[in-house]
């Protein structure tokens, strides 16, 4: 069977068996479809240990996207994301009976110790607050609905971008459908749902979406939603007019709310939970934030010389 026979069927494996989500299985074609590219061939046995060593080197030297003007070349978080994708591939090829080279061939890119973007509990308050300067109530409102909503709950911003009108504001918990639609709850907080109140109060609009463009920003020709990247624009507004010199984005917000509960002592799997992490390991990123707020706890409450 040759290789393209194969990755048809592995991308209908991982989104009916698996699983998957469309995106992801867009994103499993493109990078298998651009390793097949550089292959040029079509038999599972051509996937050799010395093509991997050229697609490797072809990999790390890739000058793609925004990147062209400054000549630098993918990342190796990028790079690991196609290499992933042809690891999973092999295993699926493997597991037919067709030789072909071992997925523990692959090895990953060694990347750096993941960073968190972190703000401050008073810039985030101040990024909260920026809201008010709006002159438009409804603009206020959504505003501020939008930032204690990625706060109060944690979540990712495609999953905000999901949420309906007809949200129920006399429950403190909300079901989430996440990634690989996982189904998690998340827990609004009483200021998220007395802003969210106001905010609905003010729509005018029939739009089932839970926040949409208000104003100018409507268009006859699209759909009245904002989108992922609506979201992002927004919160890196609302950043800038707070004074926050860092990069703001809604995942900065949803590292804030994980950090806030560990901070404040919740255990790392009650957090994993909430983030709707599949991998513990994911959640672990954090750990340094604790291992820091222990350290600060030893230093005021440790005895010295017994006094």
């Amino acid at each position: 069977m040759d290789l393209l026979t194969l990755k048809r069927q592995f991308l209908e494996h991982i989104e009916i068996e698996k699983g998957r989500s469309l995106k992801t299985v867009e994103n499993y074609d493109h990078y298998l479809t651009r390793f097949l590219e550089f292959l040029k061939k079509t038999d599972p046995k051509d996937i050799t240990p010395e093509i991997m060593r050229e697609y490797r080197l072809w990999l790390n030297r890739q000058v793609t996207g925004n990147n062209r003007r400054t000549n630098e070349t993918l990342k190796k978080k990028t790079q690991n994301y196609y290499l992933i994708a042809l690891r999973t591939f092999l295993k699926f090829i493997a597991k037919r009976g067709i030789v072909t080279l071992p997925a523990d061939y692959i090895e990953l890119a060694k990347t750096g110790e993941r960073s968190l973007d972190l703000i401050t509990p008073q810039e985030l308050q101040r990024i909260m607050d920026a809201p008010n300067d709006e002159k438009d109530p409804e603009k206020k409102a959504r505003g501020k609905a939008i930032l204690e909503l990625l706060f109060s709950t944690g979540l990712r911003v495609s999953e905000l971008c999901a949420l309906n009108r007809d949200i129920d504001l006399h429950q403190d918990e909300l079901s989430i459908r996440g990634k690989g639609s996982k189904v998690r709850v998340v827990f609004i907080s009483d200021d998220a749902k007395t802003i969210l109140k106001t905010y609905l109060s003010l729509r005018k609009d029939m739009d089932d979406a839970l926040f949409v463009k208000v104003g100018k920003e409507r268009s006859k020709k699209e759909d009245g939603a904002l989108t992922s990247r609506s979201i992002q624009r927004l919160v890196k507004y609302y950043a800038i007019k707070a004074g926050v010199s860092k990069k703001v984005t809604p995942h900065v917000i949803r590292h804030c709310f994980a950090t806030d509960l560990l901070r404040n002592g919740a255990d790392l799997r009650s957090v994993q939970m909430l983030l709707g992490h599949a991998n513990i390991a994911t959640t672990q990123i954090y750990t340094h934030i604790t291992d820091s707020h222990l350290k600060e706890i030893h230093k005021k409450f440790h005895s010295k010389g017994g006094n």
